[in-house]
């Protein structure tokens, strides 16, 4: 049996420039963090050569091609398992809501096939082939952020390039800087859930309309990438935060609706400094607050569950391997 277990992600800025219609005529970025809520992906071998896959369903089949499971039957395909193997699956935090669960999916599973068949597969390695399964085979209309950001871990600045290569910089952040992060952040769930492609797909039809709008949204990673490597002032992050989410409207109004929108509202007047609805508008609602005033921003939203989160410096990882 094999365990892999794929953390997934909080984006800070410039979601939205890592969709190939964007990086396509200029460079994108992407600055992001891991966090220590995982996908936990097992595969074993089977008996016979039937192959078994269990997530919210379950498959039993004779053959790669008759597997329901979109990203299951083009990762055994693309790794050339075919039969007698056993798949199962299991996430803290459901789909949907927005920190990159299919990514981290995909990811996850990559890393256990290649060890499966007793290969080494980099983060680089695992990362390229996620964007090819998903992005390209499957053709999802997604960005390359997820898959790079679960592959790697840490805290990370992603450049993804006109030439389809991406650079991956870590961003060393102070160890005061990086608990004062932890604390200032508050991830709220806010009970929504929703497919990234509901509402990509129409955006990267847009994108040569939201060129500058692009724009200033990667410069906010950049502008993020620098507030976190000096980890002096922090609080500039809610500001930067602020500015993201209402340039994001902008360009989609349908990523958020009134119920949302009241919500940070009532954050931002008890003391949040921005925040921004994370993913494709997805379940989650992420808030940086004042020093002290953390605890005053969560009881100003009472109807919404608190996950308590630390930063993840790990990407995906091989937690248990026994082929015997």
């Amino acid at each position: 049996m094999i365990v892999t277990r794929t953390p997934f992600r909080i984006s800070f800025a410039g979601g939205g420039t890592d969709l190939r219609a964007f990086y396509s005529v200029e460079e994108g970025a992407v600055t992001s963090t891991a966090i220590d809520k995982y996908m936990y992906i097992t595969v074993s071998r089977r008996f016979d050569r039937t192959l078994r896959i269990s997530y919210s369903r379950t498959e039993i089949v004779e053959s790669v091609d008759q597997i329901v499971h979109p990203i299951v039957r083009e990762a055994l395909k693309y790794c050339g398992v075919e039969s007698q193997i056993e798949i199962t699956s299991v996430a803290d935090i459901p789909a949907g809501t927005g920190v990159g669960s299919s990514s981290s999916f995909t990811v996850g599973l990559l890393a256990a096939l290649h060890a499966f068949k007793g290969e080494y597969a980099s983060p680089e390695r695992l990362a390229c082939e996620a964007c090819e399964i998903e992005i390209n085979r499957l053709g999802e209309p997604i960005g390359k952020q997820d898959q790079y950001i679960a592959a790697y871990g840490g805290i990370r600045h992603i450049c993804f390039n006109p030439d389809e290569t991406v650079f991956v910089d870590h961003i060393v952040c102070p160890e005061a800087a990086r608990k004062e992060l932890s604390d200032n952040l508050l991830l709220l769930y806010t009970g929504k859930s929703r497919s990234a492609g509901e509402v990509l797909r129409p955006q990267q039809e847009r994108t040569p309309a939201m060129i500058d709008s692009l724009r200033q949204l990667r410069d906010l990673a950049y502008r993020t990438a620098e507030v976190l490597r000096r980890g002096d002032d922090l609080d500039e992050l809610g500001p930067i935060l602020h500015e993201g989410w209402m340039l994001k409207k902008a360009i989609n109004p349908g990523i958020s609706d009134a119920e949302i929108d009241d919500a940070y509202e009532r954050a931002l007047r008890a003391g949040a400094l921005g925040g921004k609805l994370l993913g494709a508008g997805g379940g989650f609602l992420l808030l940086f607050c004042e020093k002290g005033n953390r605890e005053r921003v969560r009881q100003a939203l009472p109807e919404m569950k608190e996950v308590a989160f630390k930063l993840e410096p790990e990407g995906a990882k091989i937690v248990y391997y026994d082929r015997a």
